[in-house]
């Protein structure tokens, strides 16, 4: 059946301005990372997508290297925009990133110009895209000028093929640099896309008063500390659960008395766990959006009513401080 979107869609969650942009973001966004790949199957990420937009989630965030295998979340998306959503292109903000390694080779990672804009085609061609709304550079490289990856994102920019450009796992120090020559080169950083969390708070630690100084906006991923946050290991660690199967949890990872102690705060909130942990990475204006992960709809449906909770008080945020504080850990 051919998709027809919710026309109640931009009535069911906030819009929030990019920095000093003029760019609005949903507070949810949804990423394409572990769940869109060849591995998957397309009619589960096509209800899934059809039900985000319906929600009002807007952006959709990918990198070359998503999926199983690597570029096959590209691949999924482009086959679903153009099936169902290609009505719908100028309502959407669709990124991508280049950094973590993609192909063989010196040229395949990091952050060299041959490397992004070549990486940059590709993600294109694999959506089948003239442009994406943002491109970022997905981590910081060593070994190579922060003024050529800059430059990088520059060209990217002013060849029509980004509108938009950000970056991701940008220490403070460097991403008042990466914002510092952008300015010079004429294209102004639009974004920064870190790990945040209530048991990974990094950025509050210097990053987010440098965004606020740079006019960036903030879009915070791993905001469930890959189902840490939720009530998914509360018992035990399931068979099936990401920390049995994937290299990116291992169960030593999971703190259960911390989760079953943030769960109690959350019931008090009438929130699941993830709910609340999603509100909380809200509750700093500087954070423009919060990034999940859906496997289901239904999945995507409980985590995008974080939106719909109650504001923080007091006591509850100095109750969360507790408990989390002394664990919080250091950025990926």
């Amino acid at each position: 059946m051919r998709y027809r979107a919710d026309e109640e869609r931009y009535g069911r969650q906030p819009y929030n301005r990019s920095g000093r942009s003029g760019l609005r973001l949903p507070a949810v966004s949804l990423g394409l990372w572990h769940n869109f790949g060849d591995d998957r199957p397309v009619e589960n990420s096509r209800a899934i997508l059809r039900r985000a937009f319906d929600l009002g989630v807007t952006h959709l965030d990918l990198a070359n290297n998503y999926g199983v295998p690597y570029g096959s979340a590209e691949r999924t998306f482009g086959r679903i925009l153009r099936e169902d959503f290609i009505p719908y292109r100028d309502e959407l903000v669709i990124s991508t990133k280049a950094g973590y390694d993609m192909w063989p080779g010196p040229y395949g990672e990091w952050g060299s110009r041959k490397y992004l804009l070549a990486s940059l085609d590709q993600s294109l061609g694999r959506m089948g895209l003239d442009y994406v709304d943002i491109f970022y550079s997905h981590r910081p490289d060593p070994d190579t000028p922060l003024e050529e990856t800059m430059g990088a994102l520059d060209r990217a920019v002013r060849s029509g093929k980004a509108l938009y450009a950000g970056i991701s796992n940008y220490s403070p120090e460097q991403t008042a640099q990466a914002a510092r020559i952008m300015r010079e080169l004429g294209t102004p950083l639009l974004i920064h896309q870190p790990s945040y969390s209530m048991i990974n708070r990094w950025i509050e630690d210097g990053l987010l008063d440098t965004l606020e100084e740079a006019g960036m906006g903030c879009i915070v991923f791993s905001p469930l500390a890959q189902g840490v946050l939720t009530d998914r290991y509360l018992k035990g660690v399931p068979a099936d659960s990401r920390a049995a199967t994937s290299r990116f949890l291992t169960p030593d990872r999971i703190d259960r008395e911390l989760a079953r102690d943030l769960d109690e705060i959350a019931r008090g909130r009438g929130q699941t766990l993830a709910q609340m942990a999603l509100s909380w990475t809200l509750r700093d204006p500087r954070v423009t959006s919060v990034l999940i992960g859906a496997s289901s709809v239904a999945q995507l449906e409980d985590n995008v009513a974080c939106v719909d909770g109650p504001a923080f008080t007091e006591d509850e945020l100095e109750a969360i401080d507790k408990i989390t504080g002394p664990r919080a850990a250091g950025g990926r």
